[in-house]
């Protein structure tokens, strides 16, 4: 990103948007190709100022592909985007003015101290001097790095740096800041303290976030969540919502024939899948349902249990399989680096 002056929260918006704009990011019919890869799929949403915002997909899903577009590092191919009221490909300097990125890969100079990072980075973004020692003081609280402000990023741990990324996305108080699978290769304990910042950080700053993800236990944490296959986005809705929608319960039936019995309670009617390890049976009274569904198994039943719907089945209910780590070979994003490479 190219070096740009920092904003204050007022001049988030052009003016005479400012008073009625209330949706931060907006995007209608995106699309994204490249060569015959197909990577976003007329894509459409909004997200409100000050919420926290997810895209939930496998890996290939077109998640990724999606933020390089709101951040001006990929044009689109179609539709049209804009964010903090501006659009993202005629208006691009001004859009980055305003977001914060925080990248899958680690993206700090490990050979430079923590607060050297934070420093050249409000070198880069104007931030005027007078307020560049008090904000590195509050990032560096937020995501308790105080006491390591000196220390070599080469000293830290994954989980540190990480939230040190999160910090200097911050830096320049961003209108948006966009976390890009923000804990992939985190332990869940890392993960959730980690969280525990970026929701102070919302808390404490008024910042939207928006957020790409594969993991269900992280799409907890979002307002609302997008689910995103195959570059499409097929469901969104708070995670209440979502799972209001697949039914009131969920009825998993271990069977001699898992596929089998998805299969034949489907052409029975029932909205049913096989997520690998049980049959999953969306209905409105599961306890009620169980003896009708053992009876129309037409398979030994080796164990039946009634729950409430989770993430995992609000996906498997929209795209009718469980998220999966899929070959890299073989993923959409695969096949946009092997057509970026031949084309350099």
């Amino acid at each position: 990103m190219d070096g740009t002056p920092a904003v204050r929260p007022a001049d988030l918006l052009p003016r005479e948007e400012a008073a009625e704009a209330a949706e931060v990011i907006d995007a209608e019919g995106l699309g994204k190709t490249y060569g015959s890869v197909v990577a976003v799929r007329q894509v459409s949403f909004s997200v409100r100022a000050g919420e926290v915002f997810a895209f939930l997909g496998p890996n290939g899903a077109g998640k990724s592909t999606t933020v390089k577009i709101l951040c001006t590092l990929a044009r689109p191919t179609s539709g049209r985007a804009s964010v903090a009221g501006f659009d993202v490909t005629r208006r691009p300097r001004d859009v980055r003015r305003r977001i914060g990125l925080v990248f899958q890969e680690q993206t700090l100079d490990d050979q430079l101290t923590a607060e050297q990072n934070l420093r050249f980075h409000a070198v880069l973004y104007h931030v005027p001097r007078a307020q560049v020692g008090p904000r590195i003081d509050r990032v560096l609280r937020l995501v308790a790095l105080e006491d390591r402000r000196h220390d070599l990023v080469a000293t830290f741990s994954g989980g540190m740096a990480r939230r040190l990324e999160i910090a200097r996305g911050m830096l320049h108080t961003p209108a948006v800041l966009f976390l890009d699978e923000p804990t992939i290769g985190l332990d869940p304990q890392t993960r959730a303290l980690m969280w525990d910042d970026v929701l102070r950080l919302r808390r404490e700053e008024g910042m939207t976030v928006f957020m790409t993800t594969h993991y269900m236990d992280e799409a907890e944490y979002a307002d609302r969540i997008a689910i995103v296959d195959h570059g499409r986005l097929v469901a969104t809705g708070t995670p209440e919502e979502l799972k209001r929608r697949v039914g009131a319960d969920t009825v998993d039936l271990v069977t001699a024939d898992n596929p089998a019995v998805a299969a034949r309670l489907r052409a029975l009617g029932h909205h049913a899948g096989d997520n690998g390890q049980a049959v999953v049976v969306f209905t409105g009274d599961g306890e009620a349902e169980v003896p009708r569904l053992i009876a129309q198994a037409r398979a030994p039943v080796r164990s039946v249990h009634v729950r409430r719907p989770t993430l995992d089945d609000v996906f498997l209910h929209y795209t009718g399989r469980q998220i999966r780590e899929e070959h890299a070979g073989h993923t959409p994003s695969a096949q946009v680096r092997a057509h970026t490479t031949r084309r350099r």
